[in-house]
């Protein structure tokens, strides 16, 4: 009797995914769903000047090239930025590589640098100047690059709930959603995130965290009680776009 009562309580107790679940990352949408208030000025600013303390920003303008693959510097990168020209991703700055070689042909050209504060400074000679963003002098070859519009994306703000997605893919920073069908979910499930470059994850319209490709562990834990018996959504914001196209539950933490 009283094995009969133990094998019926292991049967109730919640599993997690006899093996790897794949979440199909199938549906995009635009980040203008989460623009905040645009700003226009000749000068890069930095996010204190946008009322920012924290998170992403998109700074954009138009270049007139006029030498092909033109190398990009940027004064102060603080802390990481992603360039894209007319949609395509030409490379990533941050504080300790501002300059990188485009492959820009002659012409008129689209700039688009999504930008990540990833933190204040709280010690050194940089704590008397903490700005964030992108800021000072900027050049694109032998041309200084002015004529800014620079608007703060309301990322960790928004209601995911709320935001329209459909079908398809994107070649430049977007939200990405998918769907996976759970059933007994587990006290404790991770999400595999190896692959991905840097962004931010909810799940069931709930905050999970953010990842980034340089972080030792490749897995997000989830909490008891996020994950539901059915259909879940996981809504992703990926900033390199790194062309995965999905994520995976596990049973356990990933590090690299």
């Amino acid at each position: 009797m009283m094995k009969l009562f133990l094998l019926w309580a292991l049967l109730l107790l919640p599993v997690g995914p006899a093996a790897a679940q794949e979440i199909k990352m199938s549906q995009t949408a635009p980040l203008e769903q989460v623009y905040g208030e645009t700003v226009e000025d000749d000068a890069l600013l930095p996010m204190n000047e946008l009322d920012m303390d924290f998170g992403y920003a998109l700074y954009e303008t138009t270049v007139d090239v006029e030498e092909e693959n033109p190398t990009l510097t940027i004064e102060n990168v603080r802390d990481y930025a992603v360039v894209y020209a007319d949609g395509k991703l030409q490379g990533y700055l941050k504080d300790s590589s501002k300059s990188l070689k485009t492959n820009l042909p002659i012409g008129i050209h689209k700039l688009s640098i999504y930008t990540e504060n990833i933190g204040r400074i709280t010690y050194g000679p940089e704590i008397l100047d903490n700005s964030k963003g992108i800021y000072g002098s900027i050049t694109l070859g032998k041309t200084d690059l002015e004529g800014w519009k620079m608007t703060p994306l309301e990322i960790e703000e928004c209601d995911v709930a709320g935001i329209t997605f459909k079908e398809g893919t994107s070649s430049i920073p977007c939200f990405r959603k998918g769907c996976v069908t759970v059933s007994n979910p587990a006290q404790e499930t991770f999400l595999d995130v190896s692959g991905w470059g840097m962004g931010e994850v909810w799940i069931n319209g709930q905050y999970l965290g953010a990842y980034w490709e340089e972080n030792a562990e490749k897995t997000l834990e989830i909490p008891a009680g996020a994950l539901i018996a059915g259909n879940n959504e996981i809504v992703v914001f990926e900033l390199k776009n790194n062309e995965q196209a999905s994520m995976t539950l596990t049973d356990k933490p990933i590090f690299k």
